[in-house]
């Protein structure tokens, strides 16, 4: 038995707003004691004032190459990559081919997990046909197989269809994600509307593609007490309607890469932050990070998007949008957010996992004694995302060949299970 004795580590426990130090005692990988009255003669003495321990983190909604984009991102390389960021509960969109719209689709891909990962995997159910916005699918048989929710990952603008499925969700109890974005008002739009993305020649995205929406969404969540998740919100219009407009049963994310990057980082036109929806302004991306920090949004979501080079390397308009980044939210977000005093670790962390757990209602992960369940982060360890680096097979990120800080520990539990895929 391998023990080790951290000592003045920091404590972060979100769910209960608390933030302190104290010695740890491990057991191998699993967390033995806090403020132990007892230390082994034989442990190891680790200081550990720079790190982080903390409970494990949730996402409310990733991309999964397993099955049919397999070339992209398969079960075992994205397991890996969510154990590597420190994400034990990764939820899925249905957007795999095929689509997740039969209890069948659910429970094949729940076979092909394997029983030793340390991440665990909830899917959203597609909430019409195919995804494709046009027929409702048997909602009551995927809520009984297991699905946390309904989503399509597309903007619905078929309000009729929209309040029906609210309507037939209230007695199953399973909350809808809905993405506010009206496709036709988008157009062929992939920067958002700004001096900047004219000067840069990128054909602008109207704010009101995503608040038009968004105040029909929240009309007809006055009809229903379904539980509505908001997804990808990326103005500060839209923060300033939600500030006024927003029903108790209703709630919120940000995609990460929105409160790091701006419209103007997209001067060298990389296709890495060709994104859905597009960056907004140096003001949308202020106005979001205030809405966490005030509540009007509640989570951040790593949204992880596996994509192969050569659906990214052509130019900006014509690349495919997404990026990965279960590896790389929490390094960069502490960084940006944390470091520079935008947010407290406590709101971070409370945004990338209590929250979470809340919306897709489950427990929020705590840090238990005899469990494997936390995350030891070090906020100063310096690493460059690379082939050898990352866990994932996609390789779209703004951060690539890039030097980051922030890694999680190598004898954290996850980081043990992640190899092991």
């Amino acid at each position: 038995m391998v023990w080790r004795l951290l000592q003045q580590v920091r404590l972060l426990d979100p769910v209960n707003r608390q933030d302190q130090r104290a010695d740890v005692l491990l057991a191998e990988d699993q967390l033995v004691a806090i403020a132990p009255v007892a230390v082994p003669a034989d442990a190891e003495i680790i200081p550990a004032a720079d790190w982080v321990l903390a409970p494990p983190l949730v996402d409310l909604y990733s991309h999964s190459g397993q099955p049919g984009y397999e070339a992209r991102e398969t079960l075992d390389s994205l397991l890996a990559a969510a154990a590597a960021g420190g994400v034990q509960h990764l939820t899925l969109l249905p957007t795999t081919e095929p689509v997740i719209d039969d209890p069948a689709l659910w429970q094949a891909l729940q076979r092909q997990i394997p029983p030793t990962a340390w991440s665990q995997v909830r899917v959203w159910g597609a909430l019409t046909q195919g995804c494709k916005g046009t027929a409702l699918t048997d909602l009551a048989k995927l809520a009984a197989s297991g699905v946390v929710g309904f989503c399509d990952d597309r903007g619905l603008t078929h309000w009729p269809l929209v309040q029906r499925a609210l309507t037939y969700l209230q007695p199953l109890g399973k909350p809808v994600a809905l993405w506010p974005f009206d496709p036709a008002l988008a157009a062929n739009g992939v920067a958002r509307q700004s001096g900047v993305a004219i000067r840069l020649g990128l054909v602008e995205q109207l704010v009101c593609c995503e608040t038009i929406p968004l105040l029909a969404i929240l009309e007809l969540a006055r009809t229903a007490s379904t539980p509505i998740h908001l997804m990808r919100l990326s103005t500060a219009r839209s923060v300033e309607i939600l500030a006024k407009e927003k029903p108790e049963h209703v709630s919120a994310s940000v995609s990460w890469l929105h409160l790091l990057f701006a419209v103007e980082d997209l001067a060298n036109y990389d296709p890495n932050l060709r994104l859905d929806p597009p960056l907004g302004t140096a003001s949308d991306r202020q106005a979001l990070i205030a809405g966490l920090k005030t509540g009007v949004i509640e989570a951040i979501a790593i949204d992880h998007t596996p994509l192969l080079y050569e659906e990214k390397m052509v130019s900006f308009a014509e690349a495919l949008p997404g990026a990965i980044g279960l590896e790389l939210a929490l390094p960069a977000l502490w960084q940006e957010l944390v470091v520079k005093e935008y947010l407290s670790a406590l709101d971070l962390w409370h945004a990338l996992s209590t929250a979470p757990a809340r919306i897709l209602g489950i427990e929020p992960p705590r840090l238990e004694l005899s469990s494997r369940n936390f995350v030891l982060f070090d906020p100063t360890a310096t690493w460059t995302v690379t082939h050898q680096s990352l866990r994932s097979r996609a390789s779209n990120t703004p951060f690539w060949q890039q030097s980051l800080r922030g890694q999680l520990v190598p004898f954290s539990p996850s980081i043990n299970s992640g190899r092991t895929h």
